[in-house]
């Protein structure tokens, strides 16, 4: 990437701010500067798919060059940055000059800083520029923000798929890094959020699902980090085909006839096109992607894969993609309960699934998972939030209905630990009780 094409990129964009003192965002002089710019980004982005401007310690960097030497429009860009509480924006290949007028518009005038203005943008629609804030540390990360930024991750992957753009891999590789590591750290916070789950858009909420489940499996199998990180973009992009499948088809709320089954069965493979196409993906990830409805007994499809050679990471994303399918309700099925999931892997282990994987997995989860509805001996009823790592069988409990079976207004939490005297006698069915367990995560 030549630097005098970024200094002109940087010049350009100052400029165009700086105008935005004598005119309207709509003027011609602007739409001028916008389509300078916008020419000026597309010669960028014919060499990456993506681009990030930033701030490192109040200077200002475009990918690997940073503006230590003095350069004015850089000073303001990097000041701009700083009043709007911002610690970059990343341009994606293909933005549009409206898009491009919508982050002047928000510059000039829009009030909203920090997560504030990164929340202002995406109301805008805009979907190829995206502002970072400043108090989003990638090093200092909660999993419930590592969980919202997966998701947005994926959203983008499958807009690029269903545009027929080549997807970039580099921000799902950045968010499965900090899921694998939350995964070592927080296992079962993070398996608690794959409960929340969007019924509107399984196909999406789905994937990041099965990549939060597939590396509580890699843990469990005490996989190396690499290969959790491996396992969990292969999660990530497992169903990317399905987008070539007609939706209607995916969506079909009754039994598949044959032919459509068929059709089913193409999306392994046209997974396996889309990622060949993308960078930094390894062969273990399209190996994940084409092979993840194989079964354990390989009388799965699709049947030209070679069976020989296939990763173990294949089998452990077929049992998080299993579990996740059980879990989730669907207009075919009432969702089974974590600890009846828990029983049905077991059923098929050997056959449709890695026997000695499922048997780490269930071991790691307890014999409550997070996301259980159970019995307390005392009659309360409660959800299982989190649960210890090191002893799976102990579990911090939201009781949500009291001992005579009335809905308590103010959940409270119950931790059970050696020396409490409550205890979960059963799981209870969250359809019985009339709830969908979900409203109770915070």
């Amino acid at each position: 990437m030549n630097i005098d094409d970024i200094k002109q990129v940087i010049q350009i964009l100052a400029a165009a701010i700086k105008g935005l003192r004598l005119y309207a965002v709509d003027h011609p002089a602007t739409i001028k500067q916008v389509s300078t710019l916008q020419n000026g980004l597309f010669s960028l982005l014919q060499h990456k798919k993506q681009i990030k401007m930033g701030l490192i310690e109040g200077t200002l960097f475009v990918e690997d060059h940073l503006f230590m030497q003095e350069f004015p429009a850089a000073d303001e860009i990097a000041k701009l940055l700083e009043t709007y509480e911002l610690r970059g924006i990343e341009f994606t290949a293909g933005l549009s000059a409206d898009e491009i007028q919508g982050l002047l518009r928000q510059l000039h005038g829009g009030g909203a800083k920090g997560p504030a203005f990164v929340e202002a943008l995406e109301k805008r629609g805009i979907k190829k520029i995206r502002a970072i804030a400043a108090e989003d540390d990638d090093d200092d990360q909660e999993p419930r923000k590592v969980y919202r930024k997966a998701l947005k991750v994926v959203d983008q992957i499958f807009q690029d798929v269903r545009m027929g753009e080549i997807p970039s891999s580099a921000e799902a590789i950045n968010v499965v890094k900090s899921m694998a590591q939350m995964t070592i750290t927080e296992p079962h916070a993070m398996m608690a959020l794959s409960m929340l789950k969007d019924y509107d858009n399984y196909t999406f909420t789905h994937s990041v699902n099965v990549s939060v489940i597939a590396l509580a499996v890699g843990r469990a199998c005490k996989v190396s980090d690499e290969q959790l990180r491996t396992l969990g973009l292969g999660g990530l992009l497992h169903d990317l085909g399905k987008l070539r499948i007609d939706v209607n088809i995916i969506t079909k709320p009754g039994r598949l006839t044959d032919s459509e089954f068929e059709s089913i069965k193409q999306h392994p493979d046209f997974g396996a096109d889309i990622i060949r196409e993308m960078e930094d993906v390894t062969p273990e990830v399209m190996q994940i992607v084409l092979g993840h409805h194989l079964r354990h007994d390989r009388s799965g499809y699709p049947v030209d894969t070679l069976v020989d050679t296939i990763s173990p990471l294949v089998e452990m994303t077929a049992i998080a993609d299993a579990y996740d399918a059980m879990t989730t309700l669907r207009s075919y099925q009432r969702p089974f309960t974590p600890r009846n999931a828990i029983a049905r892997l077991k059923e098929i282990s050997g056959t449709s699934l890695h026997p000695e994987f499922v048997r780490h997995f269930v071991e790691s989860l307890g014999p409550y998972p997070v996301g259980s509805l159970v019995r307390l001996d005392n009659n309360e009823i409660g959800l299982v939030i989190k649960v210890d790592i090191q002893d799976p069988s102990l579990a911090d409990i939201k009781v949500l209905f009291d001992p005579a079976g009335t809905l308590i207004e103010e959940p409270f939490m119950l931790n059970l630990h050696p020396n409490q005297s409550r205890r979960i006698v059963a799981e209870v069915d969250p359809h019985s009780k009339g709830i969908d367990v979900t409203d109770f995560f915070n």
